[in-house]
């Protein structure tokens, strides 16, 4: 797949959310509207999820002018979009982009502004999105980023080794080994994003409101959990 035609099709879409968050967010006297975060173990079925969580949300959360959207990789867009970066950042953005000498050798060539400013510009939009509410935030720290936010409800999404795997290696078709290792590479990298740049433990459970085992729990009944909580707002504080 090619990242440039992703971001071809994502950058207009992006633009138009982004000045739809601007213009359409609640007034400052009505309730917020909901946003939810998903932290994930690589190969949980995090992006699935969060389709039908917000399908169900839509189906079930009675008329509204705002829709749910999902941000995954997506976010990347919305990033470059809103601080106008070149797109050819976008392969200097994920959560498991380079080791830390890599980088550092990197920023010291100019290839790229520091991760310090990449971040805090994904955080920057982070927090315009979670303004325009109803928008499920995968990744890339953003419940850290949305922790003080009283309407925001934190997910993580684990499961055993053996179901990861299996997903994983089905949804990027290739051998168990090779999904072994890019699978543990990714944890490991997502950790070492949070570690550095919000000083946080992504596996500490103490940061989500739900910790629910997709191994054990299916996709659709997930989402339907989150669902629930965010409708009944019984998490929010």
């Amino acid at each position: 797949m090619n990242p440039n035609l992703d971001l071809d099709k994502c950058v207009p879409f992006i633009s138009a959310e982004l000045r739809f968050a601007s213009r359409e967010s609640p007034p400052t006297w009505e309730r917020p509207r909901p946003v939810v975060t998903i932290s994930r173990q690589s190969g949980c079925g995090a992006h699935a999820v969060a389709e039908k969580l917000a399908a169900y949300l839509e189906a079930h959360g009675g008329v509204a002018s705002c829709p749910w959207k999902v941000f995954d990789s997506n976010l990347v867009a919305a990033v470059l979009a809103e601080h106008k970066l070149p797109r050819r950042f976008a392969k200097f953005m994920p959560e498991d982009w380079a080791s830390q000498i890599t980088e550092t050798m990197d920023e010291l060539l100019g290839v790229h502004p520091p991760s310090s400013v990449l971040v805090s510009h994904t955080r920057e939009t982070i927090l315009r999105l979670a303004q325009r509410g109803n928008v499920v935030l995968i990744g890339r720290g953003a419940n850290a980023i949305t922790s003080d936010r009283e309407n925001v409800i934190h997910v993580r999404l684990v499961a055993s080794l053996d179901k990861r795997l299996e997903h994983f290696r089905l949804m990027r078709d290739v051998p168990k080994a090779i999904a072994l290792k890019a699978l543990r590479s990714e944890d490991r990298a997502r950790r070492r994003y949070m570690k550095q740049h919000f000083n946080a433990d992504l596996e500490d459970p103490l940061l989500y409101h739900l910790v629910i085992n997709t191994g054990l729990v299916s996709y659709e009944k997930a989402a339907r959990l989150i669902g629930d909580v965010v409708l009944k707002g019984v998490c929010l504080r």
